[in-house]
């Protein structure tokens, strides 16, 4: 796919142009001012005279100091502003933008009120510490940061919040205690929105000239900064006001050509330009993967970690008993080595299960202990419970190989030996080749490997992989399944896996878990499931057809209306779901003769390929929505086209009864 948007050209609006290049006129006539009147020639001995030497080496103390404090304080405000919910946010939000729209005059008289020698805390100031803010460098400094930390918050609690938290959730999950988490994933991930607001904020500080004046004053040496320079430069010196403003204007020039294009987004790997993501198949790489059956997973190396308080996963085995209450109601038992396919319809409460597990919901409570150790009451760091969410959340900021390894560097082993058994992991997923390349290089597939490398690497008791091929195109998706298959089989622990794909849960999983509003509602090897689904939803995820109904003396009353003919006797009035294959149901142009004792017209409402057969829908006013599946040969004999008249039938011994 490329790089570069298609940009549609939009003929340029007379009407919409005149006022645009008034304005840039308008914004650009001032600056040409100043460069057409600075006198080039006398532009040294301005800016070296001691009275701006002075005031610009005051200037970088004062913007560098209120720069420091607008990260010790800003950065908590707007971590607090883009993650929590509290009452009164939207009221801490006003007042963070205030400065930036007060008057710098109006806001030195606040704060000459709030910390002035009779203001409400000055007093105690002067009294308690012998500090006096006004007419000192420190009343300067805040006055600084206090029009100039806003541009701080502002964009680091954009940049917050547009980071997606599963970075944060599975950097825990993998065993990383939130102080790591936040210097080693969040830091990193929101550093071009941190790094654009500090400069937003250094320069503001440094062109502070109205609240300063007011309640710092203007003492030379003290609290004369550059831009309150300029003014007394002014009223003798306009030649020299000249320079210095150019001065003031090429440095805010200088941090906003900076931040164009660079700060303002994610940053972007130079490496990775020009280089197009790696190939979707290992083999192009490495013949010997694409024949070679994956081996099972060996046991990992013991190692015993010395930051988390407890022992690394050594090998062993780790049965799974959970009890889940809130939204989630089930219980949960497994042996080791068991895969357990979570499948249901959207809101069924399938993630929200996973998350419980994880102790990262309030809406659901999970009472967990794998093995012999009770979990429940630790934070997700320590639970050993390793998760890959739907997206892989790979790290972008690191190498395939230092993603892998994350979970073993969060637990303190040694970064030589983390290196060597990430790299090993990733051999065995054959994407070893891939080691140095980041998130952005990477195929789909390759992705889905490295995330999946990088749990189970991390040595949990539990893997929770919530939909990890439904990215996937069929070819890749097909080829990770057989990867995960095989890997899976000599994982010591229990494995639960959300997916909407039934070829995932019937090839994958050793049990299928089906939800409904949160609870169990079947829980049956995949063969059972198959057979007799409990649930219509899985039944046409299946690709059967799924009916309930009432049972009568002679047959099922259906609940969307009609009747279905079966050879099953069930007790009168017991609810139950009849399930009809798609091959079993025959597709006529006339009304047909003979054995079938369910028979209803219809009308073809779509057709679908499916291989080498086709699916037709058929919709009747007697009966539900009916799938058939048919040759392309009979479609064509039979002239099957959408909107086509048609006769169904159905056989009564082809009918399935599941009691509900």
């Amino acid at each position: 796919m490329s790089r570069h948007r298609t940009r549609t050209r939009t003929r340029l609006p007379v009407t919409l142009a005149l006022p645009a290049l008034l304005a840039v006129a308008f914004l650009l006539l001032p600056l040409i001012g100043i460069l057409v009147r600075t006198q080039w020639s006398e532009l040294g001995t301005h800016l070296s005279s001691p009275g701006v030497v002075e005031a610009l080496q005051l200037s970088l103390v004062v913007s560098l100091w209120a720069l420091g404090l607008s990260l010790l304080l800003g950065v908590p405000l707007a971590w607090l502003l883009a993650r929590v919910e509290f009452k009164g946010k939207a009221l801490v939000r006003s007042l963070v933008l205030l400065p930036m729209v007060l008057p710098p005059t109006v806001g030195g008289v606040a704060l000459l009120l709030g910390f002035g020698r009779r203001g409400l805390l000055g007093p105690w100031l002067e009294d308690t510490f012998g500090i006096t803010l006004p007419f000192h460098t420190s009343g300067a400094v805040l006055a600084a940061t206090f029009v100039a930390m806003p541009f701080l918050v502002i964009s680091l609690e954009g940049a917050l919040g547009g980071l997606r938290q599963s970075y944060e959730e599975t950097a825990a999950s993998l065993g990383a205690p939130p102080v790591r988490v936040f210097f080693t994933v969040t830091l990193p991930m929101v550093a071009p929105g941190l790094i654009a607001g500090a400069a937003l904020t250094w320069a503001r500080a440094l062109g502070e000239f109205g609240a300063t004046i007011t309640f710092a004053g203007n003492l030379p040496g003290t609290t004369q900064t550059l831009p309150l320079q300029v003014y007394l430069l002014l009223q003798d010196q306009p030649e020299a006001a000249t320079s210095v403003s150019l001065l003031l204007l090429a440095i805010a020039m200088g941090v906003l050509i900076a931040l164009r294009g660079r700060w303002t987004g994610t940053p972007v790997d130079r490496r990775a330009v020009g280089a197009p993501p790696a190939a979707e198949d290992p083999a192009a790489h490495h013949p010997a993967t694409a024949t070679a059956p994956a081996p099972a997973l060996p046991a990992a190396p013991a190692t015993t970690g010395t930051g988390t308080g407890h022992a690394l996963p050594d090998g062993g085995h780790w049965p799974l008993h959970a009890t889940v209450t809130g939204f989630n109601q089930l219980t949960l038992d497994a042996e080791p080595g068991t895969t357990i396919a979570v499948v249901g319809e959207n809101g069924a409460g399938k993630t929200t299960l996973l998350r419980a597990l994880l102790g990262l919901t309030p809406r659901a409570h999970a009472e967990l202990r794998l093995g012999d150790t009770d979990v429940t009451a630790l934070p997700p760091h320590k639970r050993q419970v390793a998760w890959v969410p739907q997206d892989g959340a790979l790290f972008p900021h690191l190498t395939a190989e230092a993603n892998t390894a994350y979970g073993l560097r969060a637990r303190r082993v040694p970064r030589a030996e983390a290196r060597h058994e990430a790299r090993a992991w990733l051999d065995r997923l054959g994407v070893g080749h891939l080691a140095h390349r980041k998130p952005a290089q990477l195929s789909g597939g390759q992705a889905q490997r490295v995330a999946l490398a990088r749990a189970l690497a991390a040595r949990p008791r539990l893997l929770l992989l919530d939909e990890p091929l439904a990215a996937l195109d069929q070819t890749t998706r097909a080829r990770v399944r057989h990867t995960l298959r095989a890997h899976l089989a000599g994982f010591g622990g229990v494995c639960l896996i959300v997916t909407h794909d039934p070829v995932e849960a019937v090839s994958l999983a050793d049990r299928v878990l089906v939800l409904a509003d949160g609870r169990t509602l079947q829980d049956a090897p995949p063969s059972e499931v198959t057979r007799h689904p409990r649930s219509p939803w899985v039944a046409r995820m299946l690709g059967r057809n799924a009916w309930p109904g009432t049972a009568s003396a002679d047959g099922l009353a259906l609940a969307g209306g009609g009747r279905l003919v079966v050879a099953e006797a069930l007790p009168e009035g017991a609810e139950a779901l009849a399930i009809i294959a798609p091959e079993a149901v025959s597709v006529h142009r006339r009304r047909p003769d003979g054995s079938p004792r369910n028979v209803w017209p219809g009308a073809v409402r779509e057709i679908t390929a499916v291989g080498s057969r086709l699916r037709v829908l058929v919709a009747s006013a007697e009966t539900p929505d009916l799938v058939a599946e048919i040759t392309p040969e009979a479609a064509a004999e039979l002239g099957i086209v959408d909107g086509a008249e048609v006769w169904t039938s159905v056989k009564a011994t082809e009918v399935t009864l599941v009691r509900l």
